[in-house]
């Protein structure tokens, strides 16, 4: 039986502190290759200590596209399969085993995993999504300045396996390039429907309201934007904005369109009824949460967000069901967000008050 040739690589700089720790979790494939794109730490002198070979390369004007390509050139033409791993990710042991049990020999092969983009202190993950960007060497080339996609003028297979990716971020490192790179993939290919999703998002984690919201417009009108679930979070994100610019009616407009594209997302129904709790609409924030609740299974896109499977849900509900009066309700809900959240002070002496009025309701 042939034996497979797997090869890892990256882009990085300055990313000494992760060394260590991303080839040891690497070893497992026969080569690692690293274009190093302008470090000024000991990046490079560490990676190659450990068996890494390293090209340097200085990209003007900076594009991850451009730097994975240029990378993609280093690896060798026997590969069979390339996993594309940035230096703050770590596969879990015995990676590799499970990714031969699944090897699909022939072009144009991609292999889906779960990645775990955000894990708490004990390492339990708070957003997973399923990724693909382990894949056959041929045809493949990176494309876009900024969230960069592989991608194939050819039709591909998918493979699902059960490979767990684990991404620990630098959370001092700066996404200040992001928004002109952003802004130049959309001016490049404006009817790309994802790219204008990410470009509104950006303007929205900068608050720009106007940009953000004109932008998610353009990606609700892409004729490509059919993926319910990002034209969902383009109409909740909107809804955020109209918020911030205190239009209360467009941002429930805007919650309530968000529902009715992917009612099976629970994020849209928990944002809403936070709204309905600010207005003190308790009676609608209920029915929202209860909607919410029903939902058991976490998407598998990128799209999920932690605040919609922590104690959220429980403290809202118990907020909602003290205010219409339904206390035993409250007290059930707020000692669930008591088991994911013990040491919250404000769940604590909530739950002292509603024990409080129900002990006197019932003296």
């Amino acid at each position: 039986m042939k034996k497979i040739k797997i090869i890892v690589y990256a882009i990085c700089k300055n990313e000494e502190k992760f060394v260590k720790r991303w080839v040891k979790s690497m070893q497992e494939a026969d080569e690692i290759y690293v274009l190093d794109t302008g470090s000024t730490d000991d990046t490079v002198k560490l990676l190659r200590k450990y068996g890494v070979k390293v090209k340097r390369k200085i990209i003007k004007p900076w594009r991850f596209d451009v730097a994975r390509n240029e990378l993609l050139k280093m690896l060798p033409k026997d590969a069979d399969i390339c996993a594309c791993i940035d230096l703050d990710e770590v596969f879990e042991k015995g990676w590799r085993e499970k990714l031969e049990k699944k090897y699909c020999e022939g072009n144009n092969i991609r292999y889906r995993y779960t990645y775990n983009w955000k894990l708490d202190k004990n390492n339990k993950p708070l957003v997973s999504f399923r990724e693909d960007k382990i894949h056959s060497l041929n045809s493949y080339y990176w494309s876009h300045p900024v969230h960069e996609v592989l991608t194939t003028k050819e039709k591909e297979t998918y493979i699902e396996t059960d490979l767990v990716l684990n991404h620990y971020p630098d959370s001092k490192k700066s996404r200040g390039s992001y928004l002109p790179l952003l802004e130049l993939s959309v001016k490049e290919s404006p009817l790309d429907d994802r790219n204008l999703h990410y470009l509104g998002r950006e303007y929205m984690f900068y608050k720009m309201d106007d940009k953000a919201i004109d932008t998610f417009h353009k990606h609700l009108n892409c004729i490509n934007a059919t993926w319910k679930d990002e034209r969902c979070a383009s109409m909740r994100f909107m809804a955020r904005c109209y918020l911030n610019k205190n239009y209360i009616p467009e941002s429930m407009f805007w919650y309530k369109n968000a529902i009715m594209e992917a009612p099976y997302l629970r994020e849209s129904y928990i944002e809403l009824a936070s709204l309905y709790e600010s207005l003190n609409n308790y009676e609608e924030a209920y029915e929202c949460l209860n909607e919410a609740l029903k939902i058991k299974e976490k998407s598998n896109s990128y799209i999920n967000e932690e605040f919609a499977w922590n104690d959220t849900i429980y403290d809202l509900l118990s907020l909602a069901c003290f205010y219409i009066e339904k206390y035993d309700e409250a007290i059930k809900y707020l000692k669930e967000a008591l088991k994911i959240n013990p040491k919250n002070k404000r769940y604590q002496e909530n739950l002292k008050i509603m024990e409080s009025v129900k002990s006197t309701l019932h003296e």
